[in-house]
């Protein structure tokens, strides 16, 4: 059954993700890792509409996928700040890296409408009002969305 529907879907994801992503690269790693997350579940011989399937996959991982991209160019932004032959040490990168994987790991826990509040108010500096018309919800609850994923990345620690 997955090897057919591999077959008969793999172009059509494919095709898609790149017209979303603009880059033919990531669309087939999106599509195939689409198909790696269709393959781990248990019984696949039960799904009825394979391609809805297949596309909710799809743009789960390609949320992930903007999310990530949109950390890596936060952290290449504030290096491009750094005065020339200031470079990070090693340590300094080692430590970054870390900050950012915990930071994603915390981001993973909330809902998706908070993550992306967050997000757009954060990388890409649009107000609550842009966001809560984007997300298609009211201005305080941008406000509520932003300050849980602030809460969730920046936890208050006892001295």
């Amino acid at each position: 059954m997955l090897g057919n529907e591999f077959q008969r879907s793999y172009g059509w994801l494919t095709a898609s993700m790149h017209r979303l992503v603009g880059c033919r690269n990531d669309a087939e790693d999106l599509a195939a890792s689409t198909f790696t997350e269709l393959a781990a579940l248990d019984d696949v011989r039960h799904i009825r509409q394979p391609r809805a399937l297949l596309t909710t996959i799809a743009r789960r991982l390609t949320f992930e996928f903007w999310r990530r991209r949109d950390l890596e160019r936060a952290y290449l932004a504030e290096l491009a700040l750094r005065p020339e032959g200031h470079g990070a040490s090693a340590e300094e990168l080692c430590m970054t890296v870390e900050e950012i994987v915990r930071i994603d790991a915390a981001l993973a826990k909330l809902s998706r409408k908070a993550r992306e509040a967050f997000i757009l108010s954060q990388f890409e500096e649009m107000g609550y009002a842009e966001i809560a018309l984007r997300l298609d919800v009211s201005v305080s609850m941008v406000r509520k969305y932003v300050a849980q994923a602030l809460a969730a990345c920046w936890p208050v620690t006892e001295p």
